[in-house]
């Protein structure tokens, strides 16, 4: 048995154990004197792998590069524009890097003849603040999951598991890692057909972060919040005007998500229940789940979640050129999927989740294993099953260092539809005027009463 197996099978063993002895087990004084020497503030591994192929964690980049300008509201340059590509990975070689793609990727590359992975040196870019970093390690000393794992309990703020001992901790991480504090953005978002056909649709965003909030102190968060979020569609006509109002607990067997819809036909406010779960998500066209959003979100309570183990993986990293000013979005939106030229991917080690639905639940996934990155807490990779248990769907994040700020960020995400093939993305930014601007909110900006008026002004 090569050692790789190994430590897939020790690290699944780890969290098996974990959970039979209790998963709300805080981090002993030895586990958290790990972070930020051996383990990296975020609790990856700080070392390169012993190839050489991973280099070591050295801080990420955490200010602008020389040379380079970010503008107010504007797109964040490729720190690297030398880099070259080491290797394309395609469906005549595929077989030879198995053991380091999913069987979504696989499954990519076997169904479509164009699709590729142009495979980059790997640089461990991923940072946050300081501040995130400290509020990280006070929060792994203390923070519990709530009852039946369905949110976090003891902080509000950090990433709340940095060395995890089960899956639901792991995707309890992704959810609450740094997203920044309180800003706006636009986006834009294409269901692709068979043939390569799309009607854009077109978003303003509003998120006000309270869970972890840098420029508030703990006593002036929200309690048992993690953000207030405001969609707000733009276009097509037929479309415009509808907003979506989110308040996102941080328990949410406490308390779990409210949301409201406002109609412009209407000029109406209503409660929206079924923004959750498996409900379908705005003008998706049935391709993504409420739930899918940003990978993942929202309650656990309907999978159990097991820590797999970590896998050296090609995934998507660094993808700058795939939101540069200049792109089309007609050049990057193909038959099939995204136009493979501008992307990059890099070999990196990744934490797998495998969520399987409970009996007694009910979801239009049976089964969905999350790859997450050790560095960010992101989950880049998802395989996505079927009622029948066949591979069904498969996302994608690319993602990118906004390093003014520092964070880490996920920008174009995509759902791949196998069966039908289509596939929907997201976060579409190379033509869009405002890529991240912080702004000033209050809690009453994100009321269900001051809805109407944000619609009607």
């Amino acid at each position: 048995m090569n050692a790789k197996r190994l430590t897939l099978l020790a690290s699944a063993l780890l969290g098996t154990m974990a959970m039979a002895t209790g998963a709300h087990a805080q981090l002993a004084a030895a586990d958290l004197a790990k972070l930020g020497t051996t383990l990296t503030p975020m609790g990856a591994e700080k070392a390169g792998n012993a190839a050489g192929t991973i280099p070591a964690w050295d801080g990420g980049i955490t200010k602008v590069p020389q040379g380079i300008t970010v503008k107010a509201s504007g797109y964040y340059p490729d720190p690297f524009p030398g880099d070259k590509i080491l290797f394309t990975i395609n469906a005549a070689n595929a077989d030879k890097y198995k053991d380091n793609l999913t069987p979504g990727q696989l499954a990519m590359l076997k169904q479509y003849p164009n699709y590729k992975l142009n495979v980059y040196q790997s640089r461990r870019t991923a940072a946050y603040p300081e501040k995130h970093y400290a509020e990280t390690k006070d929060c792994a000393a203390k923070a519990k999951l709530a009852a039946g794992g369905n949110g976090v309990v003891g902080c509000n703020g950090g990433t709340p598991f940095p060395i995890p001992k089960n899956g639901n901790e792991a995707i309890w991480n992704h959810v609450l890692h740094y997203k920044g504090d309180t800003f706006a953005m636009h986006w834009s978002q294409a269901a692709v057909t068979a043939s390569g056909e799309y009607a854009l649709v077109k978003f303003e965003y509003e998120y006000d972060l309270s869970y972890g909030n840098l420029s508030k102190t703990p006593a002036q968060r929200e309690p048992n919040k993690i953000l207030n979020y405001l969609q707000t569609t733009t276009a097509p006509a037929r479309l415009a005007g509808q907003i979506l109002l989110v308040h996102e607990t941080v328990d949410q067997a406490k308390e779990p998500r409210s949301a409201w819809t406002y109609n412009p036909g209407q000029r109406r406010v209503r409660l929206a229940p079924n923004v959750a779960y498996d409900n379908p998500g705005t003008a998706a066209d049935g391709l993504r789940t409420n739930d899918d959003f940003g990978m993942y979100n929202g309650a656990t309570d309907r999978y159990e979640w097991t820590l797999v183990g970590k896998k050296e993986m090609y995934i998507p990293y660094n993808s700058y050129r795939m939101t540069a000013p200049g792109v089309k979005y007609a050049d990057l939106l193909k038959p099939g999927h995204l136009n493979q030229d501008f992307a990059r991917y890099e070999l990196h080690r990744v934490w797998v989740v495998d969520a399987k639905l409970k009996s007694g639940t009910s979801h239009i996934y049976s089964r969905r294993t999350f790859y997450i990155d050790e560095d960010s807490w992101n989950v880049v990779l998802i395989d996505k099953y079927d009622g029948r248990g066949q591979l069904w769907r498969f996302s994608e994040q690319h993602n990118e260092n906004w390093y003014n700020i520092p964070m880490w960020f996920g920008t174009v995400e995509v759902h791949h539809d196998l069966q039908s093939r289509r596939y929907i993305a997201m976060g579409l930014r190379s033509e869009e005027a405002k890529i991240y601007e912080p702004i000033k909110r209050s809690p009453a900006d994100y009321t269900p009463q001051n809805l109407r008026g944000i619609g009607t002004r």
